[in-house]
């Protein structure tokens, strides 16, 4: 290879790269191992790890255990779905861009909003990508995130944020655990090109979208609303509030937790924003025949429009996640996600209640919440954890690496595979793990 470029040794051919970001020294690798060697170590570290059925969890944070009918991975197992890539050729890709129809109506239907695309990669990125749109389309390059939005949806916005010179102003959140509302709306100003909130935010506290909104709008800015496409069975959707872009992660429709994903993004907007949308739409159309086909209708990323005109560099949706989303979504039918949003809601008021008679437990927030919820620990909160992970139970999500003022706070998210059986284990644990917390701490002062 080096004599068919003309090069003399590896060396050189690596010669423009500066000494100053050379490792300058072999890797640092352990000796080689047999393929059977291998595969034990791999078993071994595999071992580790503890998968949801094998334990109590109240771990949410964005991700979160719910059951899963068989009828999806049954459907989305079959080869016509699990095979085909880009449906450039509508004429041999009816059933894909069919689903991709069905998905963007559902979406449509449970957010409010006009128009739907067939999906992005997960929740972080679609919120990245409305902040791209709204500086298209508001010409302003500054951007108002409450606090209470997800971390990891913050830092993807700031990271994106950054490749365009775009400035990104976080907002803090009232001791209610709800976005303050004043001080957001003195944060917005003429340069404001959109504020971000979530709803419920990462505490699970309802927010009041009217009033963010309306804030938010004197000032022609967007707003785009982070959602959970799971409460809104029982929330107003974030369209009857006039938020212009809605988005979210779909993992809560018929994906696993699998390590965190794959799931799929969920992207919805008002009309007039259609054409800044990133991704694709599928669109319905009939044929020579005069009969009812779909095609791709609209497609923003740059290899299909002139890269200067692009909305998106997204190679590709998750379609097959979304497939998973629009089959819990019929399984469920328009009164089962009425029927499991009530029923969270009821176990987590029980939730809330139960813990907040424990000693040692107290509520972090006040505000009305839906799912999640947050407390403080009289002990170390990661401590508690791992004492609770012995007896099978993951306790919850610490605040502390997120939200330093919160050391002490855990988030616990409540779902309709969390009986209240469960959550009585989760109390009595806490209990004794607050209790076997503080002896371990006055033991080692």
């Amino acid at each position: 290879m080096l004599d068919a470029i003309g090069v003399a040794s590896v060396d050189e051919l690596f010669s423009d790269v500066p000494d100053g970001v050379r490792l300058n020294r072999s890797l640092d690798l352990p000796a080689g191992r047999t393929e059977d060697e291998v595969y034990t170590h791999l078993a071994a570290l595999a071992a580790k790890n503890v998968h949801a059925d094998a334990e109590v969890s109240f771990l949410g944070a964005g991700m979160y255990d719910h059951y899963v009918p068989a009828i999806v991975d049954s459907i989305i197992s079959r080869s016509e779905f699990i095979t085909p890539y880009t449906p450039y050729q509508p004429e041999v890709s009816q059933g894909g861009l069919q689903v991709m129809f069905e998905y963007q109506t559902a979406i449509a239907e449970l957010t409010g909003m006009d128009v739907s695309n067939a999906s992005v990669y997960e929740g972080p990125s679609a919120m990245a990508a409305a902040a791209y749109l709204a500086k298209i389309e508001t010409g302003r390059d500054h951007f108002i995130v409450s606090s209470a939005v997800h971390p990891q949806y913050r830092q993807t916005l700031a990271t994106n944020a950054h490749g365009y010179g775009a400035e990104v102003i976080e907002t803090s959140i009232g001791a209610d655990g709800l976005t303050d509302a004043a001080a957001l709306a003195s944060a917005i100003d003429q340069r404001t090109a959109a504020v971000f909130v979530q709803n419920p935010n990462f505490f699970g506290g309802v927010e009041d979208l009217g009033a963010l909104t309306e804030a938010a709008h004197e000032a022609g800015a967007l707003v785009v609303c982070v959602a959970d496409p799971l409460t809104l069975g029982v929330l107003a959707p974030p369209g009857d509030f006039g938020v212009d872009i809605c988005v979210g992660e779909g993992q809560s429709l018929g994906n696993r937790l699998d390590y965190g994903g794959p799931s799929f993004g969920f992207f919805a907007v008002g009309k007039k924003l259609i054409r800044r949308m990133p991704g694709r739409i599928a669109g319905e159309t009939t044929d020579v025949d005069g009969r009812r086909g779909w095609v791709l209708t609209l497609q923003t990323r740059e290899q299909h429009i002139r890269r200067e005109k692009a909305t998106s560099n997204i190679c590709t949706s998750q379609a097959l996640n979304a497939l998973a989303g629009m089959i819990y979504l019929s399984w469920l039918g328009r009164r089962g996600i009425v029927e499991i949003g009530e029923l969270m809601l009821k176990r987590t008021a029980y939730a809330r209640e139960k813990l907040a008679a424990v000693e040692g437990v107290e509520p972090l927030f006040d505000a009305p919440v839906f799912r999640e919820f947050a407390v403080r620990l009289d002990a170390p909160v990661k401590t508690v954890l791992a004492e609770l992970a012995v007896h099978g139970v993951n306790g919850g999500h610490p605040l502390g690496d997120d939200y330093p003022e919160h050391e002490n706070g855990l988030l616990i998210a409540i779902t309709e595979r969390r009986s209240r059986k469960q959550i009585d284990r989760l109390a009595e644990g806490l209990a004794a793990a607050i209790a076997t917390a503080k002896q371990t701490v006055g033991a080692e002062a």
